[in-house]
């Protein structure tokens, strides 16, 4: 098991979603284990410069000690020329090292990040369909984007002042006590006064940004859907209410964001306070012992620069809480979304599919979404290899429910789906998938060339038979009438394109895919006439020698099905061919007469005529 497993089994996920939580410590433990750990080389030698970055401040403090005494009360000319070459020495190998450190631990930080958004999008993907359902896309993104940079931030600021800003400050506490323990022990008891409150600090700051992190996926959740439905926005004359639907976001994020910020800056005060007190000790009892010559003025003024180069550091040191909850507070998001586990898993023993033609069986389905309302209610149908069978019903029937069973990506309540005769739960998610092609009304293309977009299901295809797929989807023309041929970028979810344009690459893609299943859900709905006779011919050329599905609410597009099922409430209420249906006056024959209602119903011997001239009307 490794390590991202054995973490991720100590946050358990419920069946509701919610999650239980880790604590500070098995979060910390988590976080060094699964993503610090594997760069502990680089760590070696971040920490390895910061051990000389951190050596070099005491001594610049020690050094204070030959300068007043040798340099400026016993007027050494050997001193004057040799300390301030030290100092120089000193300072040039302290900014090297300071340099590496950065560097190293910079690099480190985001080699976590990218660690961090490479399992979790590998994770994201991986999830079932319901898990999208449940979670806006702007809280992923956010995940993905803003909770992994604080956990950057959070880890090499913690790394860095765990190590040189906590061993810088033990160096110069000890050249303290070693110049003069008293004044260094008087000192030292004032800083610890700060513990509480910004311990305090810490707690708020992380419950600040858990809040904050929440607004910020809202936010790029309002975003996306409101730039992607622009034209909707427009359409409806919208765009003051969404100005303002976004200026309240806006507004909320930055409240919070000024509270988070005044929260942080509260341990700068404190500190400056704690700080000035320290300071005036040292002057008012260190400045009354060398008058009293109980002390050197040297031993005073190293002491006293020791103070002020620890000042720095412990206010580092000071500002780690907040700064670590704030990581923590975007771990524990981004953890949580790494634990949740797929409903759709495959069993130990899953086989591969075989393949007979892709005859597909439903036998006494019943299936339920999240909220528990029945979508399928003991279906049970047949659809032979190499048949084409339509689903037509209202809306809300329960046919996409039907298509979306068959590749698993939901599983059913009871009863069981097959594909030529084998349980599609007993099989490796691959091997079934890889076995169907789905198109669909809304075309999934990505901002990438038509090229890959049509090889998008077999990334290694030459492009022979990328075009070979683009002929028999009759889009090879217009791809070539394209700026760049198959080279054309088709921009966000294909916007460069047309409908009909999008659709036919849809087809082609099915088509290089070769798959011997093929699931059509309104693949030709959003499409004018003339693009729906385009993309029909090469739907008719993609159905052949394949078992199909097809959703259509058209109901002209299927009269050529070998068989249709009439859905209605999640159940089949009627089946038969086109003609059979019609010549029963039942909910199929309804829904014909809805969409061609200057039609009279056609009798068994009329059907012929009345379909071919009621499917002509429907395109003129």
């Amino acid at each position: 098991m490794t390590v991202e497993s054995r973490d991720s089994a100590r946050m358990s996920t419920s069946q509701d979603g919610s999650t239980t939580y880790l604590s500070t410590g098995a979060l910390v433990t988590r976080l060094v284990r699964g993503y610090v750990r594997p760069y502990r080389l680089t760590l070696g030698g971040a920490i390895l410069c910061m051990v000389v970055a951190a050596a070099s401040q005491p001594l610049l403090a020690w050094l204070m000690e030959p300068v007043v005494r040798d340099v400026f009360i016993n007027r050494d000319q050997t001193m004057l020329v040799l300390v301030p070459l030290a100092i120089m020495g000193i300072m040039v190998i302290g900014g090297a090292a300071n340099f590496g450190q950065s560097v190293l631990m910079n690099w480190v930080g985001l080699r976590i990040v990218a660690d961090l958004q490479r399992r979790a999008f590998s994770h994201l993907i991986h999830l079932d369909l319901a898990f999208f359902k449940r979670n806006p896309t702007g809280n992923l993104i956010a995940h993905l984007t803003s909770d992994a940079y604080l956990i950057r931030q959070a880890a090499s600021s913690t790394l860095t002042s765990l190590v040189k800003d906590l061993l810088t400050v033990s160096l110069l506490v000890a050249l303290m006590f070693y110049e003069n323990w008293r004044l260094a022990l008087v000192v030292f008891l004032v800083f610890p006064m700060a513990a509480w409150p910004i311990s305090s600090l810490g707690k708020r700051m992380r419950k600040v940004i858990t809040i904050t992190q929440g607004e910020v996926g809202s936010f790029t959740t309002l975003l996306t859907e409101t730039f992607q439905g622009v034209r909707h926005v427009k359409a409806y004359g919208m765009e003051i209410h969404e100005s303002t639907r976004a200026e309240r976001m806006i507004e909320r994020l930055f409240a919070l964001y000024m509270k988070a910020t005044r929260t942080r800056a509260m341990t700068t005060p404190m500190m400056e306070g704690l700080g000035g007190i320290a300071i005036a000790i040292v002057i008012w009892y260190g400045g009354s012992q060398v008058i009293a010559g109980e002390s050197e003025p040297g031993a005073f003024f190293a002491l006293f620069t020791a103070l002020l180069l620890a000042y720095r550091p412990i206010r580092s040191i000071a500002n780690l809480n907040t700064a670590l909850q704030e990581g923590l507070a975007a771990a524990q998001r981004v953890f949580a979304v790494l634990d949740q586990r797929s409903d759709i898993v495959e069993k130990k023993n899953a086989r591969s599919l075989s393949v007979n033609g892709g005859g597909i069986k439903f036998n006494a389905v019943k299936f339920s979404y999240i909220d528990e309302t029945p979508a399928l209610g003991g279906i049970t149908m047949e659809v032979s290899a190499g048949q084409t069978v339509a689903l037509v019903g209202p809306s809300g029937a329960g046919k996409s429910t039907i298509l979306n069973l068959i590749p698993r990506f939901y599983d059913v309540d009871s009863g069981s789906v097959e594909v030529d005769g084998q349980d599609v739960r007993s099989l490796t998610l691959s091997s079934l998938r890889s076995a169907i092609a789905l198109v669909s009304q809304d075309v999934a293309l990505f901002d990438d060339t038509v090229r890959a977009n049509i090889s998008y299901g077999r990334p290694d295809a030459d492009i022979n038979d990328i075009i070979a797929a683009a002929n028999s989807a009759a889009a090879h023309d217009f791809i070539t009438s394209l700026p760049d041929g198959y080279d054309t970028l088709v921009g966000e979810r294909g916007a460069k394109l047309s409908g009909g344009e999008r659709q036919r690459i849809a087809i082609a893609r099915a088509l290089l895919k070769n798959a011997p299943i093929l699931l059509l859900d309104e693949a030709t709905a959003a499409l004018d006439a003339e693009s729906e006779r385009e993309v029909q011919t090469a739907l008719t050329m993609l159905k052949r020698d394949r078992t199909t599905l097809v959703i259509a609410h058209r109901l002209a597009t299927v009269r050529d099905a070998d068989r249709i099922y009439v859905f209605d409430k999640g159940r089949v209420v009627e089946q038969g061919s086109h003609a059979e249906l019609l010549s029963v006056e039942g909910l199929y024959s309804r829904l014909y007469a809805l969409q061609f209602v200057d039609q009279v119903a056609p009798t068994n011997a009329e059907i012929s005529d009345e379909i071919d001239e009621a499917i002509s009307l429907a395109r003129v």
